[in-house]
């Protein structure tokens, strides 16, 4: 019997992570693409790195404003290169201007939250996941929102980050079935 998911830990920032963001739902438009950016900017890297530099992040782009980032250049592209409290990759940083451009348009057709939200019907899938390994790194569901997003102009959205996304933003619970957490998102899902 586990007590948490396997992967949440050693370190407190991860049980923490774990403990109170991973799976929630969340229905913030504008949250909802930071979350998707920050997953863009961990491919490659492990979650706990984003994690250790996300309120670095949040400042070097200014609170993941969208309609403020769709308006950058290379002046800023150059001045996040140079900041080392982030991760530092020139296309990651250039598509995350494409996506606030590309996420301005999806939101002004309805809200980027409820294009989102009704890929699942606005309710989150309960997924019964009993070992780690039963859990899958993409879905069919995830391949389809990201090749709509890639469609819409979207970069860094591969069907492995948009299910990583899909994961951390409530839109499946994969938290194992013997973590607390199942049971918890579970509920907040119903609401």
């Amino acid at each position: 019997m586990c007590r948490r998911c396997d992967w949440a830990g050693p370190e407190d920032i991860y049980i923490q992570y774990h403990d109170t963001e991973w799976g929630v739902p969340e229905w913030d438009s504008r949250a909802l693409w930071e979350k998707l950016v920050l997953d863009g900017f961990q491919a490659g890297l492990s979650w706990i790195t984003i994690l250790k530099k996300r309120d670095n992040f949040r400042d070097a782009f200014r609170g993941f404003d969208p309609n403020v980032i769709a308006d950058w250049g290379e002046a800023e592209v150059a001045r996040l290169l140079a900041d080392s409290g982030i991760i530092r990759h020139r296309g990651k940083i250039e598509a995350t201007i494409t996506n606030a451009i590309a996420w301005q348009k999806l939101d002004a057709t309805g809200g980027f939250d409820t294009y989102l939200w009704n890929y699942v019907g606005g309710t989150p899938v309960q997924n019964a996941w009993t070992r780690q390994s039963e859990v899958p790194t993409q879905s069919d569901l995830s391949a389809q929102i990201s090749n709509d997003l890639k469609r819409r102009g979207f970069k860094f959205c591969g069907p492995t980050i948009v299910y990583a996304f899909m994961e951390a933003c409530g839109m499946v619970n994969d938290h194992l079935t013997c973590c607390p957490r199942h049971a918890e998102v579970a509920a907040l899902g119903r609401n």
